[in-house]
């Protein structure tokens, strides 16, 4: 294993089992671990509900009800396009192993399944629904190993496949730098499911330098560029981004869905504990 994918996955097991408190619960009643009310009992209950001590001194026989320990059907997808291998710190594509890692283990720690896809132009399924630890280091790692150069994201495959893929009503974790975004639509995938959006940034990509003359390489289309970036060509590309991230965050708030962004030298857990928080 990787010694960095190993540091990743120590670190935020420690920090899920350790720092993160809290379980799920919902209102409906049933057997369960946290006490909701009393109440007078009812022919057919089960009678090892029956709380004897205040049935006496009610003279009456009352029953303990509990909330019901609902599961969960988590759903992690890393958006992997060849955008995720720049960072400056660390890679965005590190970075989105991390936050997989965190929302693996805080699944398992909460008795909840998950379930992991990695999304691009194509669907590929790599971790099918479990609760065991192994399998967040397997998710982990074949989101660290993944080769996403050359691809970029469909957003209309996205939304098509996951709606028809994911039928039983779960959360959904989308993480993705989010750059580019004229075809995405979360208004359907929205009204079944509970929406996260987690946007992977690097503090570089919104607020470049002048690099004068130079050579790249588009990542997810392979096409290269010889020129200058000069103020110019810098201011172009913010008011892009600009433009682009209002459009975002706009779409984000009309479809209901909770967004955080979290930049490559920021550290993840507190962003994602106040997402799923709010």
């Amino acid at each position: 294993m990787n010694k960095n994918l190993k540091k990743i996955l120590i670190k935020t097991k420690k920090q899920v089992f350790t720092e993160i408190s809290g379980n799920n619960s919902s209102s409906q009643k049933g057997e369960g671990y946290d006490f909701l009310e009393l109440r007078e009992y009812e022919f057919g209950e089960d009678i090892k509900n029956i709380d004897w001590t205040i049935s006496a001194k009610m003279n009456t026989p009352y029953v303990k009800v509990f909330h019901a320990q609902k599961e969960l059907n988590i759903n992690i997808l890393p958006l992997l396009s060849g955008s995720m291998i720049f960072g400056t710190k660390k890679s965005k594509q590190e970075l989105v192993t991390e936050i997989c890692s965190i929302l693996g283990y805080s699944s398992i720690k909460q008795g909840d399944p998950f379930s992991s896809f990695v999304i691009n132009d194509t669907f590929e399924n790599i971790t099918k629904k479990s609760k065991k630890l192994a399998s967040v280091a397997n998710m982990s790692q074949r989101v660290f190993d993944y080769n996403p150069l050359g691809k970029s994201i469909n957003y209309k495959h996205l939304h098509d496949d996951l709606f028809k893929l994911i039928k039983m009503k779960s959360i959904l974790f989308l993480i993705g730098d989010f750059i580019e975004i004229s075809n995405l639509d979360l208004r359907v995938l929205s009204k079944r499911h509970e929406v996260f959006v987690i946007i992977v940034r690097d503090i570089f990509e919104e607020n470049p330098q002048e690099l004068g003359n130079s050579s790249l390489v588009d990542t997810n289309s392979g096409l290269k560029f010889d020129g200058v970036i000069d103020k110019s060509s810098i201011n172009n590309y913010k008011a892009f981004i600009k433009k682009n991230d209002h459009a975002l965050l706009n779409h984000l708030q009309k479809c209901n869905v909770k967004f955080t962004k979290i930049y490559t030298h920021e550290e993840a857990i507190s962003k994602i504990v106040s997402l799923v928080s709010k």
